[in-house]
């Protein structure tokens, strides 16, 4: 029988339901509804724009895909690699594991789908050392292995019985049973159409968030700018997040926004400042010496992540010096057309690692732009693709010190289960990573999350036939909350009446959020702008207008709407973090206020809270944080027989049974959260 419309005040909202409802169209999401399709799921796409997004958009000078050892015979392992993903610290045992035993499946499910991964003749996948890496995991299609993904994943999803919209830009998630004891459970989505300007509401069990990382949160990024993510919707459902302290900035070019780690650094470019009345500064060598600014500029393409333990006199020094230009109020550039120092290269006065390296790689030309040609012709041929158009032959590249990826995210359980039952997050809406991760991991762990995620609802799907959809069963109640979320929503925009446009208080949280929240933060700086953020949701939206008859003004509300509580968010874990005594660790310098990080030796997080995991719930009344344990590796080897046994009883998610009920929907993730933390 057809659902009955959801209707507020007699207006009907548009209306669809699904087995399976993937909200994301980059690499996770589309991996997650290919998954979900093939299995026989009746499975929904929507995204805000096929186009757009940061797995399209977004790479390197060789973006790598991290993955179980191929080629060799080198030693490596399932728990080898689930080891080294665990050391990175703050990662659960569990999803570590997951993810290592997983990422041969993944990767050679993207070979066979057309991804065009190097292998030699014999059809071994060559591999190289990235950062975090202890042995030659990385592997890359290019500068756009993830766009190369998702085009792959996109041409198999159109081959399957899958149904996408595109043009919805994510609002709510639309929750069922809430009360003392929960939020509830997902029942469904509400999204708004950009261009038609109107609701839709689907109404599904499984909801799979699969929106990318917050970029709408940073003023100085690397996200692509069609990359917005929507961590709100999920925060207000009720859903907690971890890990959202960490992540990773790098030097990135601003026009047009794109990570320059790897060859851009290895071929060892001039680096210099221009101040507004047009005077250049070497900086570099002015701070290190031209032989130790060579040095580290080339490091710098191993270790492109800012790290706090290369911050003193490492690698990292360089973001500390670009960053400290750019707040003197200087333009930060690359110059591929001339070495630094005297603008001679002499092979003999690099390092015998940098030295070596080119040398192998035949690429000793006399100028960055000759070496980096023959390092990685792709790389330079990239920018001439861009837009704007730079061509590094014949100018320089502005740059500077960017957000690029947040380690954390929402909380997750080894099948991609949040702590919201129903809704389940893959790619960089996961908070699957902890504090360090290897280069690439993330692609891994956005693919093996969405596998992994699609086979646990294909199992409820398949042993729930028959039986009532969305939560609580009735098509009434899901109608009901759907109608109530998206009275709430009008409400907030009709509000919105007077102040400033939805443009002009994005950009102050995003500049709040780089300034206060970025890689050198402060405990006092943290807390004001926590207090400053949940001081103007309070009184949101009053001092918001949106011009109604702009469909441009309504999206960025919406978008506003969604990254003010994740900004609550974010800023109060940070302020947490730093009052349970964390200190400096992975991409963020924890200082005293008016400490110049250029001189500062801080104390180093020594592993303490790398043992424990943070998780923050939002409502209106603020954040809630609380740590726990972080799960072990499991460790347990029952034998061939015990696990085949299992697998014929349960099938491959450990739950339920033939003729039992679908396995459990209270996820793992949020049982183990204790409060057994006090700030010091």
């Amino acid at each position: 029988m057809a659902p009955a419309p959801v209707t507020v005040d007699g207006r009907p909202v548009e209306w669809a339901e699904a087995g399976a409802l993937v909200v994301g169209a980059g690499a996770a999401g589309l991996a997650a509804a290919v998954a979900l399709a093939e299995a026989g799921v009746d499975v929904l796409l929507v995204t805000d724009h096929l186009l757009t997004g940061t797995s399209r958009n977004a790479g390197s000078d060789k973006q790598t895909y991290y993955k179980l050892t191929l080629a060799g015979d080198g030693d490596d392992s399932v728990a080898g690699l689930a080891a080294t993903l665990f050391a990175g610290g703050a990662m659960d045992g569990d999803v570590a594991l997951a993810e290592a035993a997983g990422s041969a499946r993944a990767f050679y499910r993207l070979v066979a789908l057309g991804v065009p991964f190097p292998q030699d003749p014999w059809g071994q996948f060559a591999g190289y050392k990235t950062d975090h890496d202890p042995r030659q995991r990385a592997t890359s299609a290019g500068p756009y292995t993830s766009k190369a993904m998702v085009e792959a994943l996109a041409r198999r999803l159109a081959e399957l019985p899958a149904r996408v919209v595109a043009g919805v830009r994510a609002v709510d998630l639309v929750t069922v049973g809430a009360g003392e004891g929960g939020p509830g459970r997902v029942a469904g989505f509400l999204g708004w159409r950009i261009e038609a300007s109107g609701w839709l509401a689907v109404r599904s069990d499984h909801v799979v968030w699969a929106v990318g990382g917050p970029a709408a949160l940073y003023a100085d990024r690397v996200y692509p700018s069609g990359q917005w993510g929507a961590a709100g919707a999920p925060l207000r459902a009720g859903a907690a997040c971890s890990n959202v302290t960490e992540w990773q900035f790098g030097l990135a070019s601003l026009r047009p926004r794109w990570n320059v780690s790897g060859s851009y650094m290895q071929v060892i470019p001039r680096f210099f400042s221009v101040d507004a009345a047009g005077v250049e500064r070497d900086f570099l060598e002015a701070d290190l010496g031209a032989a130790r600014a060579a040095e580290l500029t080339f490091l710098k393409g191993y270790q492109w992540p800012f790290d706090v333990r290369k911050a003193a006199d490492g690698s990292s020094r360089v973001d500390l010096l670009v960053r400290r230009e750019q707040a003197l109020g200087r333009r930060v550039c690359l110059d591929f057309r001339r070495n630094g120092g005297d603008g001679t290269f002499d092979p003999d006065r690099l390092s015998a690692e940098a030295r070596d390296y080119l040398a192998r790689a035949d690429a000793l030309g006399a100028t960055p732009v000759e070496r980096l040609r023959r390092l990685n012709e792709p790389a330079y041929q990239l920018y001439l693709d861009k837009q704007p158009r730079v061509d590094l032959a014949a100018e320089p590249l502005e740059i500077g010190l960017c957000a690029q990826h947040n380690n954390g995210g929402l909380t997750i359980d080894p099948w991609w289960r949040t702590t919201l039952p129903g809704l389940y997050a893959v790619g960089e809406a996961a908070g699957s990573h902890g504090v360090y991760r290897p280069g690439g991991a993330a692609l891994n762990g956005g693919q093996v999350g969405a596998l992994r995620a699609a086979q646990w609802i294909a199992r409820c799907v398949a042993l729930s036939r028959g039986t009532p959809a969305a939560g609580d069963g009735t098509t009434g109640d899901f109608a009901a909350a759907a109608a109530a979320a998206r009275a709430r929503a009008e409400r907030d925009v009709a509000a919105a009446t007077a102040g400033e446009d939805p443009d002009h208080w994005l950009a102050w949280l995003q500049r709040l959020m780089s300034d206060a929240a970025g890689p050198v933060r402060t405990p006092a700086g943290l807390a004001r702008a926590s207090a400053e953020v949940g001081a103007w949701l309070a009184r949101f939206p009053d001092g918001v207008a949106v011009d109604a008859a702009s469909r441009r003004s309504v999206d960025r509300f919406w978008c506003l709407r969604d990254a003010a509580p994740a900004a609550q968010v974010y800023l109060g874990a940070m302020a947490d973090y730093a009052a349970h005594g964390g200190l400096s660790r992975g991409s963020a310098l924890y200082l005293d206020e008016g400490a110049d990080p250029l001189a500062a030796r801080p104390p180093l997080d020594g592993g303490t809270l790398d043992e424990v995991i943070q998780q923050v719930t939002w409502s209106e009344a603020g954040i809630t944080a609380r740590w726990r344990p972080r799960r072990p590796l499991p460790t347990d080897d029952p034998g061939f027989e015990a696990v085949w046994r299992r697998y014929r009883e349960t099938g491959p998610t450990g739950e339920g049974g033939p003729a039992g009920h679908p396995p459990g929907q209270a996820n793992s993730s949020s049982s183990v959260t204790t409060d057994w933390m006090s700030p010091r």
